[in-house]
C-alpha cells in the first residue's frame, strides 16, 4: 500500500483532480473545440445549477484527500463512478481527449487494486 508506485499514482490523480477540480470553478483553462453532442452535455450539467459544481467539490475533495494520504480507500471508491463517466464521456462524446480520461480511470483502479485490503471486509458475510 505505501510501495512508491503507489505513491506516485497517489499524488499524481490528487494534483490530476485538483486542476480539473478547480478549473470547473476558476475556468483558468480555456476551453477547446469540442463536439456539439459533448457541448450540450457539459451545458446541461452546468444549467442544472447544482451537477456540475457537485462533481468539482467531490473532484477537490477527493484530490485533496489522496494528497494528504488521509482515507484513500474511501475517496478512491467515491471517485470510481466519476473517472468511470469521464472516460464514457471522452469515449462516446469528445474521444480528442481520450487519453487524459483512460490516465484518470487507470490510475484509478491500480490505485483501488493496490489498497483491495481496505475493501475485503465488504465482501465477507
Amino acid at each position: 500500500m505505501n510501495s512508491t508506485f503507489t505513491k506516485i499514482l497517489r499524488i499524481l490523480l490528487g494534483l490530476i483532480l485538483l486542476f480539473f477540480g478547480l478549473n470547473k470553478f476558476i475556468d483558468f483553462m480555456p476551453m477547446f473545440e469540442m463536439p456539439n453532442a459533448a457541448a450540450n452535455f457539459l451545458e446541461s450539467l452546468k444549467s442544472s445549477g447544482y451537477v456540475f459544481y457537485v462533481v468539482a467539490i467531490l473532484e477537490l475533495t477527493v484530490g485533496l484527500l489522496l494528497l494528504i494520504n488521509k482515507w484513500v480507500p474511501f475517496a478512491l471508491i467515491l471517485f470510481a463512478p466519476i473517472s468511470i463517466n469521464i472516460l464514457l464521456f471522452h469515449l462516446f462524446l469528445d474521444v480528442s481527449d481520450v487519453i487524459v480520461a483512460i490516465v484518470i480511470t487507470v490510475f484509478n483502479a491500480i490505485l483501488i487494486y493496490k489498497y483491495w485490503r481496505a475493501y475485503r471486509p465488504l465482501f465477507q458475510y
